[in-house]
């Protein structure tokens, strides 16, 4: 099939050792980099609801904050993709060892919070987003398959697309299950055409699954200890600003990313 061609005009990034994308930038120059604050800061929500929301939507809307003032858009205007393989998982374990232990005793607003599309709940409601909305889940091909939709909703409906994946760290059993023992999240503003805020233009190519391309240390261990980490490939790829990558999408379906020349 043909080439599906994107352009980036907003990254965003989080990790206990990366607030933002300038920080990998940085890192991958060998530039010593600082650490961002504990938690992320989620500037976009209101302050009552950005001190009750729980780790999982602060990361998402830290880093979809980030990548939307990177591109100048309106974030009321976007259409939206939040992806995440677990999603909360803290909610998760809350609740499953609540209702074990003791059902009456569960809370509505941690209910409310452990829904998978809680971020996008969250997000569209800060920003007034009346844009289409979609939640996306694929294991450890959930970035790339996030990324997939995305990429066709912007070329599908010729539309700028925000696309945002994030998974916090396990807790309880989940932690043994999932693998997941930091959060990270990351972002990206995805156009349809070249424009004044582009940084870069990809050529994604659908491919059987092949193996995701390997990391430069430190970065090499990254997808093992969360799975929204393999979106960093790609995010290598845009702060090196040239070469190619390879992503899962599914469970037999990979995506090859070339950078083109946007001259």
């Amino acid at each position: 099939m043909s080439a599906l061609r994107v352009c980036v005009e907003g990254v965003g990034l989080w990790s206990p050792q990366l607030g933002n994308f300038a920080a990998l930038q940085a890192l991958l120059c060998g530039t010593a980099v600082p650490p961002p604050p504990a938690r992320p800061a989620a500037a976009v929500l209101p302050p009552n609801e950005r001190r009750r929301a729980p780790e999982s939507v602060l990361l998402a809307v830290e880093v979809a904050g980030q990548a939307v003032a990177m591109s100048g858009h309106d974030a009321a205007t976007l259409a939206c993709v939040f992806a995440s393989s677990h999603g909360d998982q803290a909610t998760t374990d809350y609740m499953c060892r609540t209702l074990a232990q003791a059902p009456a005793e569960l809370s509505p607003t941690r209910f409310h919070n452990s829904v998978h599309n809680a971020p996008a709940g969250y997000w569209t409601i800060a920003t007034g987003c009346h844009a289409p909305s979609t939640a996306v889940a694929a294991q450890h091909a959930s970035f790339g398959a996030g990324l997939l939709e995305a990429v066709t909703l912007a070329l599908g409906e010729q539309r700028p697309v925000l696309l945002v994946c994030s998974d916090t760290a396990g807790s309880g059993p989940l932690r043994k299950v999932t693998g997941c023992t930091q959060p990270f999240g990351c972002a990206l503003v995805l156009s349809p055409t070249p424009g004044e805020a582009t940084l870069a233009q990809l050529a994604l190519t659908l491919t059987p699954l092949r193996m995701a391309t390997a990391l430069p240390e430190p970065l090499a261990s990254w997808p093992d200890i969360n799975t929204s980490a393999a979106a960093l490939p790609l995010l290598a790829l845009l702060a090196h600003g040239h070469g190619c990558c390879e992503l899962g999408a599914a469970a037999t379906l990979g995506l090859h990313i070339d950078m083109e020349d946007s001259a």
